[in-house]
């Protein structure tokens, strides 16, 4: 079989869900049988997020082999089970950058450099670089909304590839807006209209359109839309918003998504196996139904962190703690806390109500001392307590500083010439001046001592997770601070790098942090291990 190619792009306004019609599409075919590639293509031209503001853009999402990308990838990842390269995130700057490269070396024999065919030959090759790595199907979303500038040389090559295709090997997806107006109290179509209509005057004929909408599509809005925009009826696909971001897939699959890519794909008609994810999704459901009574308590978790006006900063942080509240038949409750504010003096009365405590990673010395005492209470205070990257520095630091009563303790990261750099960077990391992508990144191995929490939590000695730093814990003071409680239960193989520290359950329910981002590899019917101990323990906790 030919790979199959779709594409998914975006009108009338941002924030639709194309990333999550493009992941549940990806789910669904995978249901079918077939072997789903997803992809992302961003019209920005950083070379990758990984030098944005996560208030510019949300957490940077990191894949197994290092690619720092945009969080779509996690979503792709958390819906398909299925671990993603760095051929799945494409920029704007990173296709420019390639092209330059070519052109300095001599690569296009003399001749004009230009976007047509250029940069469209260089987008395209990346769409079928996926294909050639032996997936059935490659699901492409278009980043931005058709109209936008930016976006225009993406949807000139996809176009093209439409050309360069059998028709029943490409299928071009719309996601468009059917806003309901209350005065009128009916859906408006007009605003989808227009963007088919932009789409088509750059030579893209959608051939489905999956229209995001507070209300059910009626048969006579669905025949009006099919009408003006030159689509079946069929292909009109109303994505409702869900009250539960997994039961999109099955949303869709109702409303017959993927039977409508099947057949314009003349892909085999498979009966698809959605028994494991409509029994994940029940699951899920009986927890928030037990769960609505005000009465019943919830297990309240705390992310304290300093990106907190952007829920998007943290959001595989946030999918974490849900996937493991259903993990522990308990719904979790989750409040983001601004690190800057908390103080030596209001910590406890802004923690105390809390079951649990995630201090997540992050850059820079802003909210550092909020973070040392908000772990300081926690380890104090004996409340279930997980770090994570920058968090488990900070525990780091915060032991030192408060229990071996170190003067003048710091990470190097912030502070060059500390007394006492019990965190610092990492030899590799000398000498590097230039910030995207030169940082430790993707997945490394992590061997874990038998007899700790990690050992019980992961139930397996040698491990492999995703890291994104710069700054690593510093084995000059690794003695005195096991002596002093603060155990290393997880190493690189060679036992140089510290990846987890923990206390002893005998001085502390849980407390424990990882110099990785476990958040990444979290799945809704897998969840993070660490995750999963962290919400046990809070609920406990709680009582």
């Amino acid at each position: 079989m030919s790979t199959k190619y779709v594409f998914v792009t975006g009108g009338v306004v941002s924030g639709l869900g194309k990333g999550i019609t493009a992941a549940s599409l990806g789910r669904l075919l995978k249901n079918r049988g077939y072997k789903v590639a997803n992809q992302k293509f961003d019209p920005y031209i950083n070379v990758d997020p990984g030098t944005m503001s996560p208030y510019e853009h949300g957490e940077v999402f990191v894949t197994d082999d290092g690619a720092e990308t945009d969080l779509d990838l996690g979503h792709y990842e958390r819906f398909t089970d299925e671990n993603l390269t760095k051929n799945s995130s494409i920029t704007t700057g990173r296709i420019y950058q390639r092209v330059i490269e070519k052109e300095r070396r001599g690569d296009y024999l003399g001749k004009t450099v230009q976007v047509i065919p250029h940069i469209t030959n260089e987008i395209k090759e990346k769409v079928y670089s996926l294909g050639k790595d032996g997936a059935d199907v490659v699901i492409t979303e278009i980043g931005g909304t058709v109209g936008d500038i930016e976006s225009l040389p993406f949807l000139e090559a996809i176009r093209q590839v439409g050309i360069e295709n059998n028709p029943e090997d490409v299928v071009y997806i719309h996601v468009t807006l059917l806003p309901y107006i209350t005065g009128s109290n009916e859906l408006k179509s007009k605003p989808t209209q227009h963007s088919v209509k932009e789409l088509q005057s750059l030579g893209i004929k959608p051939d489905v359109l999956v229209c995001r909408t507070e209300l059910p599509i009626t048969e006579n809005i669905r025949n009006k839309i099919a009408l003006f925009c030159n689509v079946r009826p069929e292909n009109v696909i109303a994505n409702m918003t869900a009250s539960n971001l997994y039961e999109v897939p099955l949303m869709l699959e109702k409303e017959g998504l993927a039977t409508s890519i099947c057949k314009h794909l003349k892909l085999e008609k498979i009966e698809p196996k959605n028994e494991e994810w409509e029994k994940m999704i029940e699951h899920f459901k009986n927890v928030d139904k037990k769960y609505k009574d005000e009465k019943v308590k919830k297990v309240k978790i705390a992310i304290v962190g300093k990106y907190i006006k952007l829920e998007d900063s943290y959001i595989s942080v946030i999918e974490s703690l849900y996937h493991a509240g259903f993990a522990n038949h308990v719904k979790v409750k989750i409040d983001l806390v601004d690190s800057e504010k908390i103080t030596k003096e209001n910590a406890k009365d802004t923690l105390s109500g809390y079951n649990g405590i995630v201090v997540p990673g992050g850059f820079g010395n802003r909210g550092i001392e909020g973070k040392i005492e908000t772990i300081k209470y926690a380890r104090e205070n004996k409340i279930p307590f997980l770090g994570i990257c920058l968090g488990m520095q900070m525990a780091v630091v915060e032991f030192a500083k408060n229990v071996l009563k170190l003067e003048d303790v710091n990470s190097a990261e912030f502070d060059e010439t500390t007394k006492n750099p019990v965190i610092h960077i990492m030899e590799e990391q000398k000498g590097i001046d230039k910030k995207g992508g030169t940082m430790r990144l993707g997945a490394y191995p992590c061997l874990l001592k038998e007899e700790s929490l990690a050992y019980k939590l992961y139930g397996k000695k040698e491990i492999s997770e995703r890291h994104r730093h710069r700054y690593e814990y510093n084995n000059d003071y690794r003695e005195i601070l096991e002596k002093s409680g603060l155990k290393v239960s997880g190493t690189s193989p060679d036992g140089l790098l510290v990846e987890i520290v923990e206390i002893d359950q005998k001085e502390h329910p849980y407390f424990i942090a990882g110099q990785f981002h476990p958040e990444l590899k979290s799945r809704p019917n897998k969840p993070a291990p660490l995750f999963v101990g962290l919400v046990d323990a809070a609920k406990k906790h709680r009582g």
